[in-house]
């Protein structure tokens, strides 16, 4: 999967606009965050076709960043569940610099470098 960063910010009803333009193409979003950080607003994006997605919203006059390989780890709903993924990770000496949640229980968890990504995903299995 990828995340990827779509600039929601100067549009009128962004939120909207971004959606309807990915249903209309026919591609799924697996998983979105949007937060604000010192006055800016940051949207990720999950797809698991990330090119189609990227061209159909540039295309649409929007701006995007990205895209980047993440782990999307199948989580338990339950108290602990993040705590265990996480801390394998952290013993794996990997530092994480995005996390969310996706549909259906995921975690979207993003890392620096592609050493980092590959020592992540051999102790998630």
């Amino acid at each position: 999967m990828k995340d990827f960063i779509v600039n929601l910010e100067d549009r009128p009803h962004g939120l909207a606009a971004f959606a309807e333009v990915l249903a209309a193409s026919g591609l799924n979003i697996e998983g979105i965050c949007s937060l604000f950080l010192n006055g800016q607003r940051v949207d990720h994006v999950l797809v698991e076709d990330v090119e189609p997605a990227i061209e159909a919203l540039a295309d649409a006059g929007f701006e995007v960043f990205g895209p980047r390989d993440v782990l999307v780890v199948d989580l338990d709903d339950r108290p602990g569940a993040l705590a265990e993924v996480a801390r394998r990770i952290a013993d794996a000496e990997v530092e994480v610099d995005l996390v969310y949640l996706a549909t259906r229980t995921r975690l979207v968890v993003g890392v620096e470098g592609v050493e980092d990504l590959e020592r992540a995903r051999a102790v998630l299995g």
